[in-house]
């Protein structure tokens, strides 16, 4: 961006505290916060799980957790990095998630309060 494209874009109004209430009682605001509420409270629940499983098993199932499966490496070494595994597969979800499904309706929302429609 030169000078004079940053010159020639029109400055974005600050919105009010009552914009943002007018936004936030929108049914536009309350369909982004479902949707993201509809993939994180269920995601969350699901890797707590998981992970508690893992702990508790590493506390409680030595015998389990100390089974070979190839060599000399065992269930819960396994399981261990399954949880980075998981941890990992999370994140790209939830990333994928957010740029298809939260990402245009949060940009849309802001557009409309900048861009003085509020």
């Amino acid at each position: 961006m030169t000078s004079t494209d940053i010159d020639d874009v029109a400055p974005r109004r600050t919105p009010s505290a009552e914009d943002f209430a007018a936004v936030q009682s929108s049914p536009q605001f309350q369909e982004l916060r479902s949707r993201l509420r509809r993939f994180v409270f269920p995601m969350t629940a699901l890797f707590l799980v998981w992970y508690l499983s893992y702990v508790l098993l590493g506390a409680y199932a030595h015998d389990f957790m100390a089974t070979k499966v190839i060599g000399d490496i065992n269930l819960g070494l396994l399981l261990g990095l399954g949880q980075f595994v998981s941890t990992f597969v999370i994140t790209w979800l939830y990333v994928r998630f957010a740029n298809k499904e939260l990402d245009p309706r949060a940009a849309s929302i802001r557009n409309y309060l900048e861009g003085g429609q509020a």
